[in-house]
């Protein structure tokens, strides 16, 4: 499969990327690690006639500890910087988890911060050639009218998978957003739509330029687990990150974010209600693993089962609080 014909626009500057996103809206799509963008336009599920190449903005780049204790990260900060970033393993340690499971070392060391927020959702009839679609009869996201996977309804039920917006999720991140129009700032949670054909709150002039850790989130104990067919490479077919809080022995908060399990990536509600204030035994992890499943809505988007991952959940949340509530107070 080869890449369709498309133009290659290289911007130094955020003010000459945004520039440029106005100038062909609608027309461009951006190029950051490429890690998930030319495969797909090499199956022909993307044919924009402009790239925006922003790999020499330096000025989105870098991880950058703030005097209040919060960090910044620009948004092409490469995965591998995350993974080994000491300020970051030692204050957000759930995401440098997350991060040293995307993919493969290679995809990590092209792969941005930003890629991984920005990531197209997936599903088993999408991300296929144009000759497969098309013998299908192609879908809701691209060229039909019609979910395969929910085939009476009228909302594409496509997945988001990425692996760090669920340890995000947890720490309560806000990203920077830029335009010609100005700068905003949103919390992360707001900024997915949980629809699988339009998933981002994301206009196409726009950019995601900075990610904002907050001081109040540093310190929790982390842990990621993540469900997928090869233990390399493979995105995740159910993703679960975990962060916990503790006060004289007890679970002063905790958080629990999902992937991969619905077109979103979600906060599970009620987890720190559950679990304040409570000494961690099998039960809580248990009862905490069951509220993770019932917020899991995989449906037939991959190889595995819905039911399987949905259970899947559940176990891989019910380790990581025992996990983290054990080694916390050990």
């Amino acid at each position: 499969m080869t890449l369709p014909e498309f133009k290659l626009l290289r911007p130094r500057t955020t003010a000459e990327a945004i520039a440029l996103l106005a100038q062909h809206d609608g027309n461009i799509r951006i190029l950051a690690g490429g890690t998930d963008l030319l495969p797909s336009m090499r199956q022909k599920l993307f044919e924009p006639p402009y790239l925006l190449d922003i790999r020499r903005i330096v000025e989105l780049k870098g991880i950058r500890p703030q005097p209040n204790g919060a960090v910044e990260l620009g948004t092409l900060t490469a995965l591998t910087d995350i993974e080994y970033s000491d300020v970051l393993r030692q204050r957000y340690p759930v995401l440098t988890e997350a991060a040293k499971t995307v993919g493969s070392p290679v995809l990590r060391n092209m792969g941005t911060i930003g890629g991984n927020i920005c990531l197209d959702t997936r599903c088993l009839w999408y991300n296929q050639s144009l000759p497969w679609r098309k013998s299908c009869a192609f879908c809701i996201k691209k060229d039909g009218d019609l979910c395969h996977v929910a085939p009476g309804g009228t909302k594409c039920w496509a997945v988001f998978s990425g692996d760090t917006p669920a340890a995000l999720l947890c720490l309560d991140a806000e990203i920077e957003i830029a335009s010609v129009a100005g700068v905003r700032r949103v919390r992360l949670a707001d900024f997915y739509t949980g629809i699988g054909d339009d998933h981002r709150r994301l206009r196409p002039d726009e950019l995601v330029t900075r990610v904002f850790l907050p001081a109040s989130s540093a310190g929790y104990r982390g842990a990621y687990r993540k469900l997928r067919i090869r233990g390399s490479i493979d995105y995740p077919l159910a993703g679960v990150a975990v962060v916990l809080k503790r006060s004289n022995g007890h679970i002063e908060d905790a958080r629990v974010a999902l992937t991969a399990v619905n077109p979103a990536p979600v906060l599970v509600k009620g987890a720190a209600e559950l679990l304040a204030g409570k000494r961690m035994t099998g039960e809580w992890a248990e009862a905490t693993g069951v509220l993770a499943a019932q917020a899991a809505k995989p449906l037939t988007t991959s190889a595995l089962t819905p039911e399987y991952r949905r259970e899947m959940i559940r176990v891989f949340t019910k380790r990581a609080v025992f996990s983290l509530a054990t080694e916390t107070w050990r």
